[in-house]
């Protein structure tokens, strides 16, 4: 399981701009299970995503198709870790 934090590195308006290009690539992914939730970071500076993969070099492409990684509007960072534990509304 993979914590991604987005953080944004231009102005948050030119993030606006392709921010519809970005929730179709969320959605993309949820659609394909890798993705479990997604939301923006309070004040509005970037966002995280729980994904489920198999590798970091997964994480690594799923990232690469990301309109924000694209057109270089925020940095990622991608911490593994394993769950030991879940509240019943995450059981698979």
């Amino acid at each position: 399981m993979f914590l991604i934090l987005l953080q944004y590195i231009r102005p948050v308006a030119a993030v606006e701009h392709f921010m519809e290009a970005h929730t179709a690539f969320l959605q993309k992914h949820y659609d394909s299970g890798q993705f479990i939730l997604s939301g923006r970071r309070k004040p509005k500076s970037g966002g995280l995503i729980l994904c489920n993969a198999s590798s970091r070099k997964e994480v690594e492409q799923i990232i690469s198709e990301d309109p924000l990684e694209k057109y270089q509007l925020a940095l990622y960072e991608i911490i593994e870790f394993e769950p030991t534990k879940y509240a019943n509304t995450l059981e698979k």
